[in-house]
């Protein structure tokens, strides 16, 4: 019980980086032009893809049972999001 509580705590501790990193990706100084497609694609996946993505891992550690394992899916997850939303959004 413990180690999934740990779990679940680590995810949140995952989320909150990934969330601050993605606000820093908004907060960015904003060019002249405008911003290319995929830019506007990285920023979106930056704010809200982390969410999304412990909202899933909470909705199938419910339905499954398996709640340490959708813990660390969902940690993985959020860091993945998190990567791709930077990479197609550098600044």
């Amino acid at each position: 019980m413990l180690t999934v509580v740990l779990a679940w705590l680590g995810l949140l501790a995952v989320l909150a980086g990934a969330v601050l990193f993605g606000q820093t990706a908004r907060t960015a100084p904003r060019p002249r032009r405008p911003r290319p497609r995929s830019a506007r694609i990285g920023l979106a996946i930056s704010l809200s893809g982390p969410w999304v993505v412990a909202l899933v891992a909470a909705g199938l550690a419910a339905f499954t049972g398996e709640w340490l394992t959708a813990a660390a899916i969902g940690a993985c997850g959020v860091a993945l999001v998190a990567v791709v939303g930077v990479t197609l959004h550098p600044h």
